[in-house]
């Protein structure tokens, strides 16, 4: 179970992930909801163990540490932060990504065996830009889930890169309904999609602001873009994780 309080990120000027509160159980797909990019990928970070929130409390199975949180999570084809680089094939993308599962998970996982086994031959030399959305959400989930420690996956935008929700909501209603390997499955998305009766938040559920006449005011965000400092390792005792990742490349 994955359980947040009043998480909130400061930026610079103002708020890069307003007060936000939720809860995502294994066998579960959440839609959090959020007009703005960089809220989305804010919190799409701050849930996967990537970034260091502000205030508020976030834990995974009861524990509030971020170590056994970022062991068990995956961010997925999140912009400006680990989204497939255009001028990769897939196949060098499924190289690379086997490449940073820790190498006591990983055995002998090698890209063409992969490609053959998960069904992925035809595309595998591609590059990443010219996949469906379809398929690019398929290919991305699945390298998540080659480590087989991985319980949480967070999906930043999937959304962003088609309109049609049955190029990407059915497969992650798939992956969260999976007897045989439950998940917790969280989605930060544009909009809710129409029609979606599933769990569902939205960004900055959890503020209130009280205006001058006592009542509560709108929440106001000004435009803060994430940095390369906002995402690295936050705690000593994530070093380990990181040491054996670089060992595994």
């Amino acid at each position: 179970m994955l359980s947040v309080q009043h998480l909130h990120a400061k930026g610079r000027r103002d708020d890069l992930l307003p007060p936000t509160s939720l809860q995502a159980g294994r066998g579960e797909l959440l839609l959090v909801s959020a007009d703005r990019q960089d809220h989305r990928t804010a919190l799409a970070l701050t849930l996967s163990g990537r970034m260091k929130p502000t205030e508020g409390s976030i834990s995974w199975d009861g524990d509030a540490g971020i170590k056994r949180r970022r062991l068990a999570s995956a961010l997925v084809d999140s912009p400006g932060v680990n989204e497939p680089e255009q001028h990769l094939s897939v196949r060098d993308l499924v190289t690379e990504d086997l490449a940073l599962i820790p190498r006591r998970y990983r055995g002998a996982l090698l890209s063409t065996p992969w490609l053959k086994v998960n069904s992925f031959e035809d595309i595998a030399d591609l590059w990443t830009e010219q996949l469906a959305p379809d398929k690019r959400i398929e290919l991305l989930t699945a390298l998540a889930l080659a480590n087989p420690h991985t319980d949480l996956l967070v999906l930043d935008s999937p959304d962003r890169h088609t309109a049609d929700t049955s190029e990407w909501l059915p497969r992650l209603e798939q992956l969260a309904s999976d007897g045989g390997r439950p998940l917790a499955v969280v989605a930060t998305v544009a909009a809710i999609p129409a029609g979606w009766t599933g769990p569902a938040a939205a960004v900055g559920n959890a503020a209130v602001i009280t205006g001058a006449d006592g009542g509560d005011a709108d929440l106001r965000n000004a435009g803060d873009e994430i940095q390369a400092d906002d995402v690295g390792p936050e705690e000593a005792d994530d070093r380990d994780l990181l040491r054996e990742t670089e060992d595994a490349k």
